[in-house]
């Protein structure tokens, strides 16, 4: 690790954030598109490279601690690289749930879809765009911007729910949707599940930037 001054060091942790950020949303585009498209060789792109994005988590984690180690920040400083340190948790998790879905739509490949896939595609477009402004919340410092998931979740939650009523009504229709329905299901839920860490990094800019802990899940819901 270079011994160049801390302000230096968290600019490039902001970048290095940033990028693990990119790909993250990379990652999400590219798995529904592989199921979308019946595109083997994008599924297999997102799970060759959730392995770049757990290395990234790593690097980014060495770096954190060696700043708070060596360089003893102070205040604002502090709570922004404590963060980041759980930060790239949600980031790596989110990854998680795009490697998975591509694990799905190689388990679909050689399958009829049993319905158009109308509403995961929506739940995808609004999830990369929580991510993508959570990630620029974060290096913007904007509470305003983080606060903008809120309405966002609360899209995510109600496609969730039409997503969830639908392939219901396909499996009680014909017991054998049910394994596909189920699959899909499953993408809906990975996706919903991204959507909540992108509301986790939402309430931790508030809380770098405010030092207060807020609740955009509960915020959603009301």
């Amino acid at each position: 690790m270079s011994t160049d001054s801390l302000e230096i060091q968290l600019r490039l942790l902001k970048e290095d954030i940033m990028k693990m950020g990119r790909l993250l949303q990379e990652q999400i585009y590219k798995s529904i598109r592989s199921l979308t498209d019946k595109n083997l060789e994008l599924a297999q792109e997102v799970i060759k490279k959730d392995d770049i994005l757990d290395k990234m988590e790593l690097d980014i984690e060495k770096k954190c601690l060696y700043l708070i180690a060596l360089k003893q920040p102070l205040a604002g400083d502090l709570r922004f690289i404590g963060t980041n340190l759980r930060i790239i948790v949600d980031l790596e998790r989110m990854g998680d749930h795009a490697e998975d879905i591509a694990k799905i739509a190689i388990d679909l490949y050689e399958q009829a879809y049993i319905k158009p896939l109308i509403d995961i595609p929506k739940m995808t477009e609004i999830t990369e765009n929580m991510v993508k402004t959570a990630m620029k919340a974060l290096i913007d410092g904007d509470v305003s911007l983080a606060m903008e998931l809120v309405e966002m979740e609360k899209q995510v939650d109600s496609l969730y729910d039409e997503v969830f009523k639908e392939l219901l009504t396909y499996m009680m229709r014909d017991h054998d949707n049910i394994p596909q329905a189920t699959s899909l299901l499953l993408v809906a839920g990975h996706l919903e599940r991204i959507a909540d860490h992108a509301t986790n990094l939402g309430e931790m800019v508030i809380y770098i930037v405010e030092g207060r802990r807020v609740d955009i899940n509960v915020m959603a819901r009301s």
